[in-house]
């Protein structure tokens, strides 16, 4: 077994939507990247990566590469769900944490958790995403961006 952690983090811009965990929330700002920016689906996929040793992001979807520009990021975890099964592994269970001080984001993580589950390819009772605030402190709490955590555990298939 192997386990990987994720993190991510974006800034909040005008004129952009907000989407996290491949839901899109109705609210005034969205995160900005090269992709579509969503935080949950980077760190999840980033934990994944690093469990099957894969290296990051960055090294398999550049920033600077064009075909990456605006993309869904729920693509990219479907991509590197690909690579960590041709190692040889699959997800037995991940759980993430967005940190963001607003919008309230409960009546969206079951949505959230359901396509994760459905890109890590295993049950929605084997996802857990969960939403905190920083209490107003940091970049977050001045609502300058979001960030979010991640953990997965792998397993070699039998």
């Amino acid at each position: 077994m192997r386990v990987g952690q994720g993190f991510d983090a974006h800034g909040l811009v005008e004129g952009r939507a907000l989407i996290l965990g491949g839901v899109t929330i109705p609210y005034p700002r969205g995160l900005a990247g090269h992709s579509d920016a969503d935080v949950l689906t980077h760190a999840v996929t980033s934990a994944c990566l690093g469990a099957a040793a894969l290296g990051d992001l960055g090294r398999h979807f550049p920033a600077k590469d064009p075909r990456y520009q605006g993309c869904d990021s729920r693509m990219l975890l479907r991509t590197a769900i690909a690579m960590v099964r041709e190692r040889g592994f699959y997800v037995v269970n991940m759980d993430a944490t967005i940190v963001a001080e607003a919008p309230r984001l409960a009546p969206y993580v079951g949505l959230m958790a359901a396509h994760l589950a459905a890109d890590l390819e295993i049950a929605i009772e084997d996802v857990n995403v969960k939403a905190t605030t920083t209490e107003g402190m940091g970049y977050t709490g001045r609502g300058e961006g979001m960030s979010a955590h991640a953990i997965v555990l792998l397993d070699r298939r039998p």
